[in-house]
């Protein structure tokens, strides 16, 4: 080692004993047990080792001292009378010479103890973030982000890609999110944006003659926090590919992400190439999700046709679903706060029903079945009925009935006993994904995905749209999204390249030429030079560790992340500026009325 050790605190073993060694590091304990006599426990970042504290000069240098003080500790290695086989370091012990302070803690409490930082309140460990990444379990997730960014680029390096940089500063361009936007102080109001990704940036570059490209790419969205989703900030693995199809990407990410997932994985088992293939309308009736997870064995059946009709209210005109789950050994209990919980994340009331060990169908909605012993017989045959089987089940318009029967799926899975292989990462590819939607807001058709995906078949799919030969919902997209254990990773698509096919896609939701010039010119000029067919994708880095930690919020895998609320308790931000600064800048702050 070099600096003012001799070695870590994570390093000495026995064949040390009798050398003089100097370690550096935070005192995380000391424990008198006698006069001038006390264990003290110091850490740095690689472990913790054992100082003995025998005579007094040694100890009225570390008494007055605070925990998490650093000092050097200079002495004599030795072997330990009782030895901790817990830790790496655990069969010696150092009898310090010297001890130096290095740095005090003035603080006689902590805001809380470091090794049970994950155990104190969010927003505490938020605005002392340095300090809860000092408890080694914390660390740990950090250094582990390191090892998988540090192995992605290795890998997409032995498979041609260049990491390319693009810009920060860019301009602001419709992409889904809300922009971060930065003033320009030389162009009176104007602003530049923060990148919602380096889409453009990557398209350009294989029209500039580049053939594989790769980034480690920060990603910056205004957007609202959830578990698997940062505020603000996030980055992904970047990759584009000139003269590439879709099965081209997926050749690329089938070959770098199982090896990476099954060595530094909480599970060791991922699933091999080729991942299983979903097209987007099966995984919503089978799974009642576009991300499903695979290591669940139940499905979603259609019963609308035999329940719709059975004088149950809520199921009247309606599309219903069901959700079976066979040897089923819930309490009611359980069943109820099932069912309370579905309702809280769907939003929408499930119901349900058992078959008992006689055979007999019992217990929430069965007496609307049991009015009709046709009924009886048609669901039991449609959904493959055994003893003991409960089957929960979802009403209402066909997404709302596919929505919470996904909701049912994935808790029925994680609470009923041998219907989830937790230990393994099961990935899928969701294919064949709509083009177009009609808005929620608008009521009018609107891009579904990517407003940059090539349409399945091209030029002359838009235009038997756009002669009403077919239905312009009917309309397929190259997009695709790699989901894994249930969380969507990354989507991706074929890209349009072709700037006519660009402008006819664009007038399908009433948006000419001009508009497609004015809101991305550089890449409808640049593909008026000869745009090379390309296709690419951009794993998320942070659900990917958040996946491999196992940890279930996306901030324990980030070294320094931002609330619930985008904000940064530790440094405050955002935060005010001076007037001057604004000044600068051309921008006045007005408070709203």
């Amino acid at each position: 080692m070099t600096q003012s050790r001799t070695h870590t605190c994570g390093e000495l073993r026995l064949a040390n004993a009798g050398e003089t060694v100097t370690l550096v590091g935070w005192m995380e304990n000391i424990r008198e047990v006698g006069n001038n006599f006390a264990f003290l426990v110091l850490r740095d970042f690689y472990g913790t080792t054992q100082v003995v504290i025998e005579n007094e000069e040694m100890m009225n240098i570390v008494k007055p001292l605070n925990k998490e003080s650093t000092i050097s500790v200079t002495g004599i290695v030795r072997e330990r009378t009782s030895k901790n086989p817990k830790l790496l370091t655990g069969d010696i012990e150092i009898a310090p010479t010297e001890i130096t302070v290095l740095g005090r803690c003035r603080y006689n409490e902590l805001p809380f103890e470091i090794n049970h930082s994950r155990e104190a309140d969010e927003s505490q460990r938020l605005k002392y973030r340095y300090l809860d990444l000092r408890n080694p379990e914390v660390k740990a997730n950090i250094i582990l982000r390191c090892n998988v960014v540090s192995a992605l680029r290795t890998a997409m390096t032995e498979h041609g890609f260049l990491e390319i940089t693009t810009p920060i500063l860019t301009a602001s361009s419709p992409e889904g999110a809300r922009d971060y936007l930065v003033p320009a102080r030389k162009h009176p109001g104007k602003f530049y944006a923060l990148p919602q990704a380096p889409q453009q940036f990557k398209q350009l570059l294989m029209t500039a003659g580049f053939d594989r490209y790769f980034q480690i790419a920060p990603c910056f969205r205004d957007e609202d926090a959830r578990g698997d989703r940062s505020p603000g900030e996030f980055y992904q693995m970047d990759m584009e590919m000139a003269f590439a199809s879709q099965e081209d990407v997926f050749a690329v990410i089938e070959d770098v992400l199982p090896p990476i997932f099954a060595k530094y994985g909480t599970y060791n088992i991922a699933s091999s190439a080729p991942f299983a293939r979903i097209p987007y309308r099966q995984a919503m009736e089978e799974f009642g999700s576009d991300k499903p997870d695979l290591r669940i064995d139940l499905r979603v059946k259609d019963v609308t046709d035999i329940l719709q009709n059975c004088g149950f209210g809520p199921f009247e005109n309606n599309i219903v679903k069901a959700v079976p789950v066979s040897n089923c050994k819930l309490a009611r209990k359980a069943v109820d706060k099932l069912c309370a919980d579905v309702e809280v994340q769907a939003g929408q009331k499930p119901y349900w029903f058992k078959v008992d060990e006689s055979g007999a169908i019992a217990g929430g909605i069965a007496k609307f079945i049991n009015a009709d012993e046709k009924t009886v017989e048609a669901v039991k045959s449609a959904l493959s009925l055994e003893p003991n089987t409960l089957v929960f089940l979802s009403a209402g318009k066909r997404e709302e009935a596919q929505k919470t029967a996904g909701v049912m799926r994935r808790m029925l899975g994680a609470a009923c006993e041998g219907h989830m292989d937790k230990e393994r990462y099961a990935f899928c590819w969701i294919v064949d994904f709509p083009m177009y939607e009609i808005g929620e807001e608008s009521g009018e058709l609107e891009f579904c995905h990517n407003p940059f995906s090539m349409p399945s078949g091209g030029m002359e799919t838009l235009l038997k749209a756009e002669r009403g030969e077919i239905d312009p919902l009917d309309i397929l997209a190259d997009q695709y999204d790699l989901v894994c254990n249930g969380v969507e990773l990354s989507s991706g698509a074929v890209r349009n390249h072709d700037p006519e096919i660009m402008v006819k896609a664009f007038e399908m939701v009433r948006l000419g030429e001009d508009d497609v010039k004015a809101k991305f010119p550089a890449m409808y000029n640049a593909f008026c030079y000869g745009a090379p067919p390309h296709a690419g994708i951009a794993p998320g880095v942070d659900r990917m560790v958040m996946l491999l930690s196992g940890e279930e919020s996306i901030r324990e895998v980030i070294a320094f992340p931002m609330n619930k609320s985008a904000q940064d308790v530790m440094m405050d931000a955002p935060s005010k500026v001076t007037e001057a600064q604004l000044k600068e800048l051309h921008i006045a702050v007005t408070e709203e009325e």
